[in-house]
Parts: C-alpha cells; structure tokens; sequence
C-alpha cells in the first residue's frame, strides 16, 4: 500500500523513469468507496486513481491509497480503512427506525466518517498531504479540522451535497481545502466555490506506455460505462447510417438497459467485446478507424475520448460538457449536435482519413498522465509549503 512495500501488487510497479517535481512527499489519496479501483475499471474516476498513484509511486513519492475493498494496494499497514464491500451493519433498533437511509448511503458515510476520524486523530501526522478523489461529502465537510491540508479533485459537476458542504465551512485560510477541476467545463460549474479559491484546471491524462498508437482498421468502437446517459445505443444508430460495423466494450451498469436497449440490436455488424482491461481495451480502439462518443448528459472531461486520441483514433463525439476542450480541432475529430445521429453518421465520412500520427502527437503534447501528475506534484508543493499545521516528517 504504500512507497517501499514489496508486497505492493504489480500494477503500480513504475512503468518508465518519470520526472519529480520538488522533494518526495508522503500523500493519502482518498479513492471511491463503490467499486474496487483496480482492472477492469469500473469508469473513468477509477482508471484515473490507479494511474495517479501509480505515477507518483513512480516519482519517489510514498503514496497510501484509501479505497474500496479490492483495490490494488489497499492490503498492507492501513488495510483497517479500506472501505468494506458491506459497510457498516445497523444494530436491529437503528434498521428499525423509519427514518434510517438506504443501506448503500450509509455504508459510504460509516466508510468516509471512519476514514477522516482517523485522518483527524490517530493518523494525524502521517501525511504531508490528502489527495481526494471521492464523490462524497465527508472528506470536504471535515477537511478544515484535520492537521494535513487536502487537494479535492472535482470530477462532476456540483451535487447537493457537497456544495452544502462547501458553503458550511469557516471562511478561514484553511476552509474546505483546495480543489482542482478536471475541465474547465467543470470549473466554470463550481461557482460555489467563490468565497474560497477557485479551482485549478488539472485535465485528465492517459498513460502513453498502455494507449499506444495502432494502425487503425474498417470498423468503429464505442467504450464506456453502458448506462442509458452514455446512449451506446445511439452509436448503434450512427455506424449502422453510417455503414460501418460497431465493437462495443465496457462494464454492464445497468443491466436492464442492456438487455433492453443493447442486445435485442447485437448482430454481424455490432458486437459487445466485454468489460476489457486496459490492453484489449487499448487493442480495440486502436484497431478501429474511429471512436464513436454519445454522451446524453454533459461529460465532465471525457476520458474515452483522450484514450482514443492516445492511440491515434479520432473521434466523433456529441458536443457536450468537456469533449469540446479534448477535441480541440478538427484534425482530431468531429463534434456534431448532442443526439444527432445523422451528424454523427456523416461526420465518420470526414475523420477516418485524418492523420493518424498527428492525433497521436497531439495526445503526446497534452494529454498525458505525466503532465497531469506534474501539475499535481506543483499543486501539493504549494500547498505544503502553506501549510500553517505542517504533519511532522519524522512521525
């Protein structure tokens, strides 16, 4: 689980020599509490936890990664606070009472509180800084009490919750901590945070050691979480106008869309391939003349669509949410209306000639996870070098 362990599973093991921006730092990084971080991903959020601590492992740095049972590298010295598959078990007369949430709500709280109780006591001077990446409240609501300053990314837009968060903490140098958005997009939408500090724009990036640049082919792909809002079926529609055939891949999260939606239109010319790992997944999309993005709800980044540009496959996306700051130009892809079929079907005409090579160049230039960690890095340097509690080096 952290720096230095020999028992630290494969995956995180540092691919190629990476550059270290200022000295090495202890770093908690808080992941979700619903799905394992490990392969295959269960989504984007996840993907991008098991690169960042993989890298910053990578660059000398002791990371501990917090996050659900089964995650790669929760199994060594704080394994007591990894968050259960079951979580917290009521006793018979707190079920009993009427007003008890569902079971999934407060198994995230019990996990959350447990964690930042323990950042707040036992674990106080453990860390030199606190990564969050998790969705849920607590970590920012308690962020002004622990000793050890936090970096929140923000990976949606706001939900209520934790923009009550947010707008409940002291208006104080510390408040709820700092924050880092993963699109500008994203950014724009988090004007709660006025009376802090805005956040930074911290874009997503791929790991070009596993997203490799492939020769292309005569078929279209579509990955992702296969969910109503995602809309693989509206890429269905699209190749199909378009006369092409279709590999879809991802996780099935919601399996009565699925089979509702999906497999009743499975045929000789659209496939499922699966829930794949980063290989077989990076081996589709770079086999494939382009990648086909139908978002239905407005993507806070995007991370198919840096993943396919990575491999040197345009795209052709709906124009929603972040996607337009990843497609950045045409020589990289098509962005056609939201829900526009037939756009989409005409725009895969004009992108399977691009130049492959420059779409991977271009990935190259701004999309990599390297250049994403080197913000992070600047961003904890910053924030310990503020840091009026520093954690105590020596602990």
């Amino acid at each position: 689980m952290r720096n230095g362990n020999p028992a630290f599973p494969a995956p995180f093991a540092p691919l190629v020599p990476t550059r270290r921006t200022g000295h090495p730092l202890r770093i908690a990084v808080i992941g979700t509490s619903r799905y394992p971080i490990r392969q295959p991903f269960a989504g984007g959020l996840e993907a991008l936890v098991w690169q960042l601590v993989g890298r910053l492992r990578s660059r000398g740095h002791d990371v501990t990664l917090f996050a659900g049972e089964g995650s790669d590298g929760v199994d060594g010295e704080f394994a007591e606070y990894a968050f259960p598959s079951r979580g917290w078990e009521a006793s018979r007369t707190a079920a009993g009472d009427q007003s008890m949430p569902e079971r999934a709500f407060m198994s995230d709280h019990h996990a959350y509180l447990r964690l930042l109780m323990a950042l707040a006591g036992p674990l106080a001077n453990r860390f030199d800084v606190i990564h969050n990446h998790s969705l849920h409240h607590l970590p920012v609501a308690m962020a002004p009490l622990l000793h050890t300053p936090m970096l929140t990314t923000l990976h949606t837009p706001p939900t209520p919750w934790l923009e009550s968060a947010i707008q409940a903490a002291p208006q104080t140098t510390r408040g709820p901590g700092s924050f880092a958005a993963v699109s500008a997009f994203i950014a724009q939408q988090w004007r709660v945070l006025r009376p802090f500090a805005g956040p930074d724009v911290v874009s997503n990036g791929v790991d070009l050691t596993s997203w490799v640049a492939g020769q292309g082919g005569e078929m279209l792909s579509w990955s992702g979480r296969i969910v109503p809002e995602k809309a693989p079926h509206l890429a269905i529609d699209a190749a199909r106008k378009a006369g092409m055939p279709l590999v879809i891949a991802g996780p099935l999260s919601d399996l009565r869309y699925f089979e509702q939606a999906i497999r009743p239109r499975l045929g000789l010319d659209v496939r499922y391939a699966g829930h794949l790992a980063v290989p077989e997944l990076a081996q589709l999309v770079g086999s494939s003349a382009a990648v086909l993005v139908t978002p239905l709800w407005d993507e806070p980044y995007g991370l198919v669509v840096a993943e396919s540009l990575a491999c040197g496959t345009p795209v052709v996306a709906f124009d929603r949410g972040g996607i337009p700051e990843v497609v950045a130009d045409s020589s990289l892809g098509a962005l056609v209306p939201p829900g526009d079929v037939a756009a989409m079907a005409a725009a895969v005409g004009d992108v399977v000639d691009l130049d492959r090579v420059a779409v991977r160049e271009h990935a190259e230039r701004y999309l990599s996870v390297d250049r994403m960690v080197t913000k992070y890095e600047k961003a904890y340097q910053r924030l310990t070098s503020t840091s009026s509690v520093g954690a105590d080096r020596t602990a």
